[in-house]
């Protein structure tokens, strides 16, 4: 299922979606990263953006 756009709030904004283009270029530059390494470690941490924080240092 994609994104419904029209649909914000915290439980959407605490999720990383690797499927949508402008979700991992927005977190990439948001924790500093490459966007193959944002996508590395949603792979390895899980989609929480807190897990994903963490498991790469920031």
């Amino acid at each position: 299922m994609s994104d419904d756009l029209k649909k914000t709030g915290n439980p959407d904004r605490k999720k990383i979606n690797v499927h949508e283009a402008y979700e991992v270029r927005d977190w990439s530059k948001k924790f500093g990263v490459t966007e193959e390494q944002l996508k590395s470690a949603v792979k390895t941490a899980g989609v929480y953006a807190d897990d994903v924080k963490k498991h790469l240092g920031k």
